[in-house]
């Protein structure tokens, strides 16, 4: 570890004199300058570790050196020597509420020098090493939570998959809305965070159908008002599921699972909310789910053609869906079929 040590002193002796002192301790630059504007100048562009001002000097004499230094970024704890007159008790009082650390009284005693120095380099030593292990433990934390956030993804993905193999919707269906659910909420200008957490809780949304008996499920006609009544259920299962987590991308699931089959009208369900009683994720998710079911082979129906499908989207805007997402899903239509040629079988994607 080298420290930069900076002297200012104008005098034409002094300053390399205490360079050559410095000199004697391991791995400590000295740099010396005989203006203070220049070493301010110098310090503003490089990392200084020490600072041995002398208090007598052409303005900006030592005291307003430093309370310059302090104010420039990464100074403000910095340790700073002045050099001064025994009789300029007044200047020192002045140094320390600038900022100065230590003082040094001329003619400069070079055992006292060398002894006040080692504490100082020792104190910024120490300092470098207590930044540097905090900026270790940082990464650490950070790489530690990626790969924690790593592991819930691919736990939320598998769920998501156990659900559907019970379900004639297939995985990639949801791949495909997820990703149509990341373009209309980057469209409706969420920030980067929340569309990322939209795009990982999506897959989540149909995690109730596993209380689903098989009978309706599978059923390849259209159920009856019983039938559907217990289909219905699956929106509660999945909040009952997914609720009380402490991960936000199991908070958020547990939000789309309950209201991704709420309409704008209020003819939705298991609620029946409308509006912007409508949590926006759950509305956005509704319609990527609604338009990936559309232009799928069901069961019950053959898959509808994109034109079909984007119709019957836009007609439904105000009713069963925003009229603004139906605006941003028409306006990266075709960012989202493109989704839908990409996306075929192939496994969830960053």
């Amino acid at each position: 570890m080298i420290l930069s040590a900076v002297i200012v002193d104008d005098s034409k002796i002094d300053p390399s004199r205490l360079g050559q002192l410095l000199a004697r301790f391991e791995n400590v630059r000295p740099l010396c300058f005989s203006a203070s504007e220049e070493a301010l100048a110098w310090c503003g562009a490089n990392p200084a570790d020490l600072v041995i001002v002398d208090c007598v000097m052409p303005a900006p004499d030592g005291v307003e050196f430093i309370r310059r230094f302090r104010r420039l970024p990464g100074c403000a704890d910095l340790p700073v020597v002045m050099v001064t007159a025994d009789g300029l008790k007044e200047a020192r009082h002045e140094a320390l509420q600038a900022g100065a650390t230590d003082f040094l009284t001329t003619p400069v005693d070079q055992s006292e020098f060398l002894a006040r120095l080692r504490n100082m380099i020792e104190l910024r030593r120490g300092q470098k090493l207590l930044a540097d292990r905090a900026a270790l433990l940082a990464q650490e934390v950070a790489a530690a939570t990626a790969t924690i956030a790593q592991r819930e993804r691919e736990t939320i993905i598998r769920l998501s998959k156990a659900a559907e193999y019970r379900d004639p919707e297939t995985g990639a269906h949801i791949l495909r809305m997820a990703h149509c659910s990341r373009l209309i909420a980057a469209g409706m200008g969420l920030p980067a965070e929340r569309q990322q957490l939209i795009f990982e809780a999506a897959p989540m949304h149909d995690i109730g159908k596993v209380g689903t008996p098989d009978y309706i499920l599978l059923k390849p006609g259209r159920l009856t008002d019983a039938e559907f009544a217990v289909m219905k259920r699956h929106a509660v299962i999945g909040h009952e599921i997914l609720a009380g987590s402490n991960s936000p991308i199991l908070q958020e699931a547990a939000v789309i699972a309950l209201s991704h089959h709420e309409k704008l009208d209020g003819s939705g369900y298991p609620q029946g909310l409308s509006g912007e009683a409508i949590p926006l994720a759950g509305r956005i998710v509704a319609l990527a789910d609604v338009f990936d079911a559309l232009t799928s082979d069901r069961p019950y129906k053959k898959a509808w053609d994109d034109a079909r499908a984007v119709d019957f989207i836009r007609a439904q805007a105000g009713s069963h869906f925003d009229p603004a997402i139906v605006a941003v899903f028409l306006d990266r239509l075709e960012e989202i079929l493109a989704v839908r040629r990409r996306f075929g079988h192939e496994e969830m994607a960053d």
